[in-house]
């Protein structure tokens, strides 16, 4: 299986050439955090992740944008953008559906209580996350493409709360947000994940994402997945989500791994036939 994986993952390696650029890039945004936070000290840090958020938000655009048309890319940004916004200014203020939580004054500007900066996180991890559940979900029987909305939308879902087992913890330490009754993952309530699950679920089902550019995408995806667990284990001083968010994410993408190759063979049974 971890071979089909390191298959899988080579496979980013083919990608077109600006891609990997912008890919480098993004990467090259992520590793200097901790350098300039040792340089410029932790004052620099809040203006280091914004820079890096929307890095990575501008990088999936422009990704979806090479591959649909603008009306598509910027109705898509759109419902994206407000319903994220929507959910936070829910949770934040009655507690439903992550649980009693409040931003902190460090992220700014803000709107109804929640960062402006948040749905543009919603937004740089989502369309992965899509990606990774488009390869994952059995197209509808006797016919080819994506997997159905509810079967993409369930398992987009667990592809971006994967991700959240690295964020959450992360921010709460560095005091971006806090709970009202620290518990359960790390000081995460339960209840957080739940949130996303159903969030996730509900915006991927009213955008129904189709025709998208998968492999990049994807490989957004393993990227943050290596940079995240890299990052935390031996930079931020959290092991224990270094941990729980490498072996979350890991696994769905050794799932891809695994569908992408079975997918693989049928289509060769079928071509030699």
């Amino acid at each position: 299986m971890l071979a089909r994986l390191r298959s899988f993952l080579r496979q980013f390696l083919r990608l077109d050439p600006a891609v990997l650029v912008m890919l480098a890039i993004l990467a090259l945004t992520f590793i200097s955090l901790p350098i300039v936070r040792w340089t410029l000290g932790d004052g620099s840090l809040r203006t280091g992740i914004e820079i890096g958020v929307l890095v990575q938000a501008g990088t999936v655009t422009v990704l979806l944008g090479r591959a649909w048309s603008r009306r598509r890319l910027l109705a898509t940004l759109a419902a994206v953008i407000i319903l994220a916004w929507g959910a936070e200014f829910l949770g934040s203020r009655t507690g439903f559906p992550f649980g009693r939580y409040h931003y902190t004054d460090l992220l700014q500007p803000q709107l109804g209580g929640v960062p402006l900066l948040i749905p543009f996180a919603w937004l740089m991890m989502l369309p992965p996350s899509w990606a990774i559940a488009s390869i994952i979900s059995p197209p509808p029987s006797g016919r080819k493409g994506e997997g159905t909305g509810l079967g993409v939308a369930l398992l987009s879902s667990l592809a971006m709360t994967a991700w959240d087992l690295f964020l959450d913890p992360q921010m709460v330490a560095w005091g971006f947000w806090a709970w009202e009754e620290p518990s359960g993952y790390f000081g995460i309530p339960w209840t957080n994940y739940l949130g996303w699950l159903l969030v996730t679920f509900v915006v991927t089902l009213v955008i129904r994402p189709r025709d998208l550019p998968v492999g990049p995408l994807v490989a957004v995806y393993a990227l943050t997945w290596f940079l995240e667990s890299f990052g935390q284990l031996f930079f931020w001083g959290l092991p224990g989500p270094a941990v729980c968010g490498f072996l979350g994410m890991g696994v769905i993408l050794l799932w891809a791994a695994l569908r992408n190759g079975r997918r693989s063979t049928i289509r060769g049974l079928q071509e030699s036939q």
